[in-house]
């Protein structure tokens, strides 16, 4: 075993600048701390940045997906497909508007929505399928032209889980941007503390300009006015309640810090990608280890870099790979345990092994690496000398 680190590199750390501090001060010194004008300024931003119709900022990626479905009148009792290999938040969703998340497998290259097979699912009819939400999984979109083109094929909408998507991007279109009048579309981005850019919590839907308006109106109690529409210089204290609706709304302390962290993403997002490239560069001559791809018409955003291990010719497993680079003080994660083998999931709908071949697969052999702006050259080296310190120390030996 080679020299391990001295300290510990932890999977994930947000970049959090003096700058941002000094924003989120001067919210805190103005009084005024819920939501309010910084918050209509992060969405203005926001949309400009993505190039999209309308922005509304919430309080989480799960928030904006929920306020989606809920504005576009899923309707209860029917169906939405959806990929296993996710966090759990984008079935959950389906859930809490009383319909069944109907998954379907992944294609083995990207681990996104397979199309071909979300095809299959509509065209045979069996399920009363009411919406389609793919996931970007790692950053890498899905084959959005072929998932949204069955989106408009069977009339139904498709909500985009773009958790990991800030900044990518599918034939040159960002992902997030949704045409004015386009009412089958919505796009849900997390800023969690380890995404792209961070709002500590929060998330931004974008959708067309009819839908945002919908659903700002499920997102604060169904008031069809807000705290800064009731409470700011120009208020008024009437409202009505409208519909049942949730508590949803992002505060103007964390919308202060999106808005710095925002400034800066192109930076953020160039980094990501160096630091993918140089793993890439350095496992190459690693045949134990399967490097994430990048399709020729996508930006990937690189929220993760999840390798892969090539098991067959490794003598320990993938838990006990990750506790070896642990052992050298490198931090990792796995992304994600298919939903479909989760305890309420499985035991509600009978999933069973076999079920999403492909997920089963992949998952089994999922580890990722560390990738975040804050890392320098020398700790992306230090990753890769230990992996390659492991590989060697247990490496399968031909028969």
């Amino acid at each position: 075993m080679t020299a391990a680190r001295a300290d510990f590199l932890p999977f994930a750390l947000p970049t959090v600048a003096e700058e941002d501090v000094a924003e989120v001060a001067e919210v805190i010194r103005s009084g005024w701390l819920t939501s309010g004008p910084r918050l209509q300024k992060l969405e203005v931003e926001f949309a400009a940045e993505v190039g999209t119709a309308a922005a509304l900022a919430v309080n989480s990626g799960t928030a904006g997906m929920h306020l989606a479905l809920a504005a576009l009148g899923i309707r209860p009792g029917t169906s939405v497909i959806t990929t296993p290999m996710t966090f759990c938040s984008t079935a959950h969703v389906i859930e809490h508007v009383g319909c069944r998340p109907v998954f379907v497998d992944v294609e083995r290259d990207t681990l996104n929505l397979d199309p071909e097979q979300v095809a299959a699912v509509l065209e045979r009819g069996e399920h009363d399928v009411s919406a389609i939400m793919p996931v970007h999984y790692a950053g890498h979109p899905v084959e959005l032209d072929r998932i949204v083109g069955l989106g408009r094929r069977f009339g139904i909408p498709v909500v985009e889980d773009a958790a990991h998507a800030f900044g990518a991007a599918f034939r040159g279109t960002p992902i997030g941007q949704v045409d004015a009048d386009d009412p089958l579309r919505a796009v849900s981005f997390s800023l969690y503390a380890t995404k792209n850019i961070t709002s500590g919590e929060g998330g931004v839907l974008t959708a067309s300009e009819n839908l945002v308006r919908d659903s700002r109106l499920w997102c604060l109690h169904g008031m069809s006015r807000d705290s800064w529409q009731r409470y700011g210089p120009r208020g008024s204290w009437a409202y009505d309640v409208v519909v049942p609706g949730f508590k949803y709304n992002m505060t103007d302390i964390q919308a202060a810090l999106a808005s710095t962290q925002l400034r800066r993403w192109r930076a953020f997002q160039q980094r990501r990608t160096e630091i993918a490239a140089r793993y890439t560069a350095l496992l190459a001559d690693v045949d134990e280890i399967e490097t994430p791809v990048a399709r020729p018409h996508v930006t990937h955003a690189w929220h993760l870099y999840p390798v892969r291990l090539r098991l067959g010719s490794l003598a320990l497993d993938r838990g006990e790979f990750i506790e070896a680079l642990r052992e050298r003080n490198i931090g990792t994660s796995v992304h994600f345990i298919p939903l479909h083998q989760q305890p309420y999931y499985r035991d509600r709908y009978g999933f069973a092994a076999g079920d999403f071949p492909v997920t089963e697969t992949e998952f089994e052999r999922l580890v990722s690496l560390p990738v975040y702006p804050r890392m320098i050259d020398g700790d992306v080296d230090d990753v890769v000398a230990s992996i390659k310190d492991v590989v060697a120390g247990h490496r399968r030996v031909a028969s």
